[in-house]
């Protein structure tokens, strides 16, 4: 084995370290800091805490009411509720839904593609309270 070919392979395993890296931190960062969607959700705010084992995160639950039209039944409509569950990484945002438990709300939200445990739980990041109102009966 001559000193040029252990070079060789040296320039060769320093190429391939630096590829694989490259592609690991590409793939780390499409999938947990890329901002897949962002929107804005509303309905009544059901549940909102903070709960965790390890890290603590703010979870909330958002139910959004709508009228859904039968298949089968021309003219039938059935109500029915989607839930959208969520996440906030933000401190005064999660302060603020915690004063609106059990109002209208409408959320501006971030979805990620992946989930990082001191981010939340959720896939989607509520970063915003656009508005909240009382229930109207």
């Amino acid at each position: 084995i001559t000193s040029s070919s252990i070079e060789m392979k040296a320039k060769v395993l320093t190429w391939v370290t630096l590829v694989i890296l490259l592609a690991l931190g590409i793939f780390t960062y499409f999938r947990f800091f890329y901002v897949f969607a962002d929107g804005v959700k509303a309905g009544e705010l059901n549940q909102f805490a903070y709960k965790g084992y390890v890290w603590k995160t703010y979870e909330g639950r958002l139910i959004q009411a709508g009228f859904k039209g039968s298949a089968g039944n021309v003219g039938a409509a059935s109500v029915e509720s989607y839930i959208f569950d969520f996440s906030v990484a933000d401190e005064e945002v999660a302060n603020e839904l915690m004063r609106c438990s059990g109002k209208n709300v409408e959320l501006h939200y971030k979805e990620y593609l992946g989930r990082l445990p001191w981010r939340g739980m959720q896939k989607h990041i509520v970063d915003k309270v656009i508005s909240s109102s009382p229930i109207s009966e």
